[in-house]
């Protein structure tokens, strides 16, 4: 058989020879060649065959390579960070999977992929700055794949349901973040398996390691999905002379890594939310701001959150003072509307918003954050306390999108979290005023018989645009919203 290949071989050379020299030599050669041509005929199919048959596997792997650029986020952002790489060189990628994670100046976005093929370059290493129409990565589709121009996917890390991506599972489509996807994908986890207990049937990451945890028989410890304003306690009784020790199988608190004095100035250039803060902060202090400050005795609510705490619980929400304090607020801006309105960029019209979109300022990792509750005004204290879960776990995995940060038009900085009694905080433009919540301390007060009792105290710093509110509003609207929580039974009554 090797014989006849290498014979066939040699006789198709020696033709492919004379096609040749047919092409290239004088007319007179013409007569040998035309009756050559029916023989070279007959080698030219061979050769198709014998290719056919050959190249076929290379052939079918290889496909066009198409440079995935990044495309227009929007909101007049040119540049983004690249903070994670979800693939590398040589990983197969199909629709919808995750490529990266970039960050702009607003927010965290998921980079997924239109084609079903193969990662050949990455662009950009992480912490790189990726230009928008350009290039993030070549992908080697695969032959045979429908290639279109349109515009690359974006997906937000933003729970709403138009903006999420879904993953097709048995016929029905199951809503979960890259994260979450990821982690299933890690512990070998089906996603139809799992039910979602986020807004509408959404897979959260707790529902991920509950799901494992029944597998395994381990026992999770609960996850702090908020960090409530702490209450101080009766400190423990214990002799000065009795060393403290750490109880068996109690692991001690991490201690602070040492500080390193390198001695040398280092310079980093600004990125991110740090860039989008210097923006932010440079337009807000061209706010003529005023301040005033007062405190809150939250006794009744410190008891009546110790009733209902439990029964939040058990329908699967962390209830903290937050929401009491967001929904307060929201009460009064049906009676002050002012606060919750914005100016015009040449400042010759006040826009009264419709909608209660109270933020809040998280400390996260990437920095100050401060994603909001939209329409509070039709929520319930539950709602938002189902709500205030959601942004905690989105702001701890760094995933808070630009439908959680934009659109905000009335602020609580809740500085009490970290341990702040009082604070001047900053108004977030277009916005006309924001609040700055204490800790709660337990102080001596004096009640209406003049008897001197313990009360839980929170102080409350507002700050507004003196060009739109004067302070006798501020006054009126800081006196309505202490009243609600000093009673809170008197919310009742305007509750929808």
């Amino acid at each position: 058989m090797a014989a006849v290949t290498r014979g066939s071989f040699n006789a198709l050379r020696r033709l492919l020879t004379q096609q040749y020299r047919r092409r290239c030599f004088q007319p007179q050669n013409l007569r040998f060649n035309r009756n050559l041509k029916p023989l070279a005929s007959r080698w030219d199919r061979s050769l198709q065959m014998f290719g056919s048959r050959t190249l076929r596997t290379a052939v079918a792997w290889r496909g066009p390579i198409v440079q995935f650029k990044l495309s227009d986020i929007g909101e007049g952002i040119m540049e983004v960070t690249v903070k994670e790489w979800y693939v590398k060189e040589g990983d197969k990628v199909s629709q919808f999977d995750s490529i990266c994670e970039v960050q702009s100046d607003k927010a965290s976005v998921t980079i997924t992929s239109r084609y079903d093929g193969v990662i050949r370059k990455l662009y950009y290493d992480v912490d790189g700055t990726a230009l928008v129409g350009k290039p993030l990565v070549d992908i080697e589709t695969e032959s045979g794949s429908e290639l279109s121009q349109e515009e690359d996917v974006v997906e937000t890390p933003a729970m709403a349901r138009e903006e999420h991506t879904h993953q097709e599972i048995k016929g029905h489509k199951t809503q979960a973040t890259p994260a979450v996807r990821r982690l299933a994908m890690e512990n070998n986890i089906k996603l139809s398996e799992v039910v979602g207990t986020g807004k509408d049937g959404r897979i959260l990451k707790e529902d991920i390691l509950n799901f494992l945890a029944k597998q395994t028989g381990a026992i999770l410890p609960p996850t702090p999905l908020f960090h409530e304003i702490q209450t101080p306690g009766p400190a423990p009784s214990t002799p000065a002379a009795t060393p403290m020790s750490t109880p068996a199988g109690v692991k001690p608190p991490p201690t602070a890594p040492k500080p390193v004095f390198s001695g040398k100035d280092v310079t980093e250039p600004l990125k991110g939310f740090h860039k989008a803060m210097v923006k932010t902060m440079t337009a807000a202090l061209k706010i003529p701001h005023f301040g005033y400050c007062d405190e809150v005795d939250l006794s009744r609510l410190v008891l009546l959150r110790s009733e209902l705490k439990t029964s939040a619980e058990r329908r699967g929400v962390k209830l903290s003072y937050m929401p009491f304090f967001i929904k307060a607020a929201s009460l009064g801006l049906l009676h002050f509307p002012i606060l919750n309105s914005s100016l015009d960029e040449g400042c010759q019209n006040l826009i009264y918003k419709a909608s209660h979109n109270i933020g809040l300022a998280m400390d996260t990792s990437q920095g100050l954050l401060v994603p909001n509750v939209k329409n509070v005004q039709l929520l319930s204290v539950f709602e938002i306390a189902q709500e205030l879960n959601r942004l905690q776990a989105l702001g701890a995995a760094g995933q808070l999108g630009k439908s959680e940060l934009n659109g905000g038009t009335f602020t609580l900085s809740n500085i009490g979290s970290i341990g702040g009694t009082y604070a001047k905080p900053v108004i977030l433009p277009p916005e006309v005023a924001i609040g700055a919540l204490g800790k709660i301390q337990v102080l001596p007060r004096f009640d209406t018989a003049g008897q001197v009792t313990r009360a839980h105290i929170m102080k409350v710093s507002w700050s507004a645009d003196h060009r739109i509110v004067d302070g006798a509003t501020m006054c009126r609207f800081s006196n309505l919203w202490r009243e609600y929580l000093e009673n809170p039974a008197s919310m009742m009554l305007d509750l929808k």
